[in-house]
């Protein structure tokens, strides 16, 4: 369940650098997003997320007494509504795929503008990904294969891998959506209004229990849907 439209979205910030802290929450209050808490480390922000029940979590990647992406993995257990952004400091970070694997809706990069990063948090409130599917899919080719830098790749267990319940033309769509490919380059390469692709894509996020796009991504190569260097668009 997302914020309604006249709320603004309710944020926790964790960080383990005060300086990141304090100039993302001035941003985000300048801009009319609440930030309700603040956390040092992944530790702290599960807490604080499990206390305050915000709208969106930032969780850097790289944090002490618990990394982000435990975290991450924590928070949407104990607090499935809440959308997570993971910060990193580069835009290939191989955690980044696990914590999208987990259910992150997505990454900024800290050095990101102060409209950038508003922005995002009001997209993930929304209920979508914050990725573009291009970048999402570059970012799985990379460590689709391989998993994370330590440990086993990480199943997922909010995602379903039976596409059985799939129509033929839902199996297309997610095929799509895997290579890159936009709603608008969905209905182009279909011949559909982008009205009936966003009714196939919330019917496939329905079905297979998704939270957005950026999972759906993943999906599509765990699920070899899509290759290493297959591509639309």
């Amino acid at each position: 369940m997302t914020a309604p439209a006249d709320r603004a979205p309710r944020v926790v910030i964790a960080d383990d650098q005060e300086l990141v802290r304090t100039g993302f929450r001035l941003i985000l209050t300048a801009r009319g997003i609440d930030v309700v808490g603040e956390a040092a480390d992944g530790a702290e922000a599960v807490a604080k997320v499990c206390e305050l029940r915000p709208d969106v979590a930032l969780l850097d990647i790289r944090m002490p007494v618990m990394d982000g992406l435990e975290a991450a993995r924590r928070i949407l257990a104990q607090v499935p509504t809440c959308r997570v952004i993971m910060l990193t400091t580069f835009d290939l970070d191989r955690y980044v795929y696990a914590a999208l694997a987990s259910g992150a809706s997505g990454f900024l990069l800290k050095d990101v503008t102060p409209a950038h990063l508003a922005a995002s948090v009001r997209l993930v409130d929304t209920g979508d990904a914050l990725l573009a599917p291009s970048i999402t899919r570059r970012l799985v080719e990379r460590f689709a294969a391989d998993g994370p830098a330590t440990g086993p790749r990480p199943a997922p267990p909010a995602v379903h891998r039976d596409l059985a319940a799939l129509t033929p033309r839902e199996h297309e769509v997610l095929t799509l959506m895997g290579r890159g490919l936009s709603n608008t380059e969905l209905a182009r390469e279909l011949t559909l209004s982008e009205a009936t692709v966003k009714t196939h894509v919330a019917r496939i996020f329905a079905k297979l229990g998704l939270r957005d796009r950026a999972q759906a991504v993943v999906l599509a190569y765990e699920t070899g849907l899509v290759s290493p260097g297959e591509s639309g668009g």
